[in-house]
């Protein structure tokens, strides 16, 4: 099973409670999401592998670190997930990013893909699939399988908010992917909204209804 990591900063927390807020509008909202994404993305990239080379300081010829190895890709699921990929650009700019697009049947509530698009060198990227809700799961399972079918076998999802039930649908769909969340929410209601949550992330995003 893959991980499963609540990032809990307190930093983190304080900015999660200003976009929980329904006070907040979308200046403060779009804002304070990068801060967390960007936040998020130093704990998430804490694990990527470095190497050694030579440089000249000042003072001496040194054997320092640099990264090394597999590159990273953003991958927001569209529309909210755009929310979240400037904060992560801001700590590894040379990220490239890709585009899924999926709408929801309004009566079956199934998802559906509608647009990928991809670098061409996924297969040897690290992934991070970025939504700031995880609420019924079904989106970033559909989002995940979609990056799979075209080569991806290292891919991490990345949400601000995540609700139980999203999480185990996930776990089950795809163990092989490591879960990053803000928090760990209480569940979700009647409509698959996330409770408390912080309404529809998209919406408070773009200003739209």
């Amino acid at each position: 099973m893959g991980k499963f990591q609540v990032i809990d900063h307190p930093l983190i927390q304080h900015k999660l409670t200003i976009i929980r807020d329904k006070n907040s509008g979308t200046k403060v909202f779009r804002e304070v999401v990068d801060e967390i994404a960007m936040l998020m993305a130093y704990e998430i990239s804490r694990d990527l592998p470095v190497e050694e080379v030579e440089i000249e300081t000042p003072m001496v010829r040194s054997v320092q670190k640099q990264l090394s190895g597999k590159k990273v890709a953003i991958i927001p699921i569209l529309r909210a997930g755009l929310g979240m990929v400037d904060g992560i650009l801001q700590l590894i700019p040379a990220a490239k990013v890709g585009h899924v697009g999926l709408y929801r049947d309004e009566e079956t509530l199934e998802p559906h893909e509608y647009f990928v698009k991809l670098p061409d060198d996924i297969a040897s990227r690290q992934l991070l699939v970025v939504d700031p809700m995880l609420a019924t799961g079904g989106s970033a399972a559909m989002a995940i399988e979609a990056l799979k079918k075209r080569g991806a076998s290292n891919i991490k999802f990345v949400c601000l908010v995540a609700a139980p039930e999203g999480v185990k649908v996930l776990q089950e769909a795809h163990p092989d992917v490591d879960i990053y969340t803000a928090a760990l929410d209480e569940k979700l209601n009647e409509q698959g909204y996330i409770v408390p949550g912080l309404g529809d992330a998209g919406d408070r995003l773009f200003g739209t209804k």
